[in-house]
C-alpha cells in the first residue's frame, strides 16, 4: 500500500512552471529516490509535501487522505539548505526542534542523549552551533529530523558535505530507519547512493515526471540486450565467426594472466538468451555469460539528454 500519493501537482512561479502535472506513488516502508538535474522541480515538490508552499493544482495524499497542516508532525524533513541557529547551543536547539514536533522535554532529552552517543558527539551538547563544521552541523540536523520517529522522512541531498565514512554512517542509519517501518524520500544527484539504498525512483526533468519505477525494473527496462562472455578454447577470429549470426560483437579483450578472453556483444533482435548460451557453449569453453545492466547514472544522463 502507498503511504504517499502525489496527484497531478502543478506549481508556477510568475512565468516559470516549477512542476507540470506531476504524479507519483510512494510505497509504504520504501526508500524512494527523487532524481533530477538542478532546477528540475525536486525541491519544490518536497516543499509542497511539507506544506511549506501550496500547489496551484493537484493534491497530496498521506495514508489515503489529503495532507493537512497537522500531518506535518508525522514528517521529518532535512532540507538541502540547513536551518540551524548559529548562536544557540547544540543541545538546546535540538530540544527546541523536538518540542516543535510534539515531544516532551524529558523524552527529547533522553532520545537526544541516545543519538548523540550513537554518533559519538556527546561533547557537542554545549557547543554553539556556529562553532560546528558543515559536516558536524549536518549530523545534528539529521538527528533532529529523525528524533520524533516520523512515519515519513524526507532528505534533500543528505550526503553533501560528508566524507565517505560519515556518508556511509548516514546510509546505514537511513536503511535501519526503513527497516523499522519508516518511509523515506531521498532527493539526490548521487547515482551510486541511489543504487545502494533506493527501492524505487522518479526522475523529474523540466518540471515533468519522465521516469518512475523500482530501481531494478528501471535498470532492466533500459538495458540494451548487451552481454559479456568469458570464454576460452578458440581464437578471437573464431569466436567472432561463431557469434556473427546471432550478435554484434562490441569488443574482445584478453584477460591478463588468464587463459580466458572477455567478449561483449549485443544480441540480435529475436535471439533468445538461452539459445545464444547453448550455441556458444557447444563450441567453446564458456566460463560466464551475464547481462550488462546500465547504471542509474547512465540512465539519468540518457533520460535528461532525451536519448532513452
Amino acid at each position: 500500500m502507498d503511504l504517499l500519493k502525489i496527484e497531478n501537482v502543478t506549481k508556477r512561479f510568475a512565468n516559470h512552471v516549477a512542476l507540470d502535472d506531476v504524479s507519483l506513488s510512494i510505497p509504504r516502508g520504501s526508500i524512494y529516490g527523487l532524481l533530477g538535474p538542478n532546477g528540475a522541480g525536486k525541491t519544490t515538490l518536497l516543499r509542497i509535501i511539507n506544506r511549506i508552499t501550496a500547489p496551484d493544482a493537484g493534491r497530496v495524499l498521506l495514508d489515503g487522505k489529503e495532507i493537512t497542516q497537522d500531518d506535518v508532525r508525522l514528517i521529518g524533513y532535512m532540507p538541502e539548505e540547513r536551518g540551524l541557529y548559529k548562536k544557540m547551543k547544540v543541545g538546546e536547539q535540538a530540544i527546541f526542534f523536538a518540542r516543535l514536533k510534539g515531544m516532551s522535554h524529558k523524552d527529547a532529552t533522553a532520545k537526544l542523549k541516545e543519538w548523540f552517543g550513537k554518533f559519538g558527539i556527546e561533547e557537542w551538547w554545549n557547543k554553539e552551533v556556529g562553532d560546528l563544521s558543515k559536516g558536524m552541523a549536518q549530523k545534528v540536523q539529521f538527528i533532529t529530523t529523525v528524533l520524533h520517529e516520523p512515519k515519513l522522512l524526507i532528505f534533500d541531498e543528505p550526503f553533501s558535505g560528508f566524507d565517505p565514512i560519515n556518508a556511509n554512517i548516514l546510509k546505514q542509519e537511513i536503511l535501519r530507519l526503513r527497516d523499522k517501518g519508516a518511509t523515506v524520500i531521498f532527493s539526490t544527484h548521487n547515482m551510486s547512493s541511489v543504487e545502494e539504498i533506493c527501492d524505487h525512483i522518479t526522475l523529474i526533468d523540466k518540471s515533468k515526471n519522465i521516469l518512475s519505477g523500482s530501481v531494478d525494473e528501471v535498470r532492466r527496462r533500459f538495458g540494451e540486450n548487451v552481454f559479456e562472455l568469458t570464454y576460452g578454447g578458440v581464437s578471437a577470429d573464431e569466436m567472432q565467426q561463431l557469434l556473427q549470426p546471432i550478435a554484434d560483437v562490441l569488443s574482445m579483450t584478453p584477460i591478463a594472466d588468464s587463459p580466458y578472453d572477455l567478449c561483449r556483444v549485443r544480441l540480435n533482435n529475436g535471439v533468445q538468451v538461452r539459445d545464444a548460451i547453448a550455441k556458444v557453449n557447444d563450441a567453446v569453453e564458456l566460463r560466464s555469460f551475464r547481462e550488462v545492466i546500465p547504471s542509474m547514472n547512465e540512465i539519468f544522463i540518457r533520460a535528461v539528454e532525451g536519448s532513452l
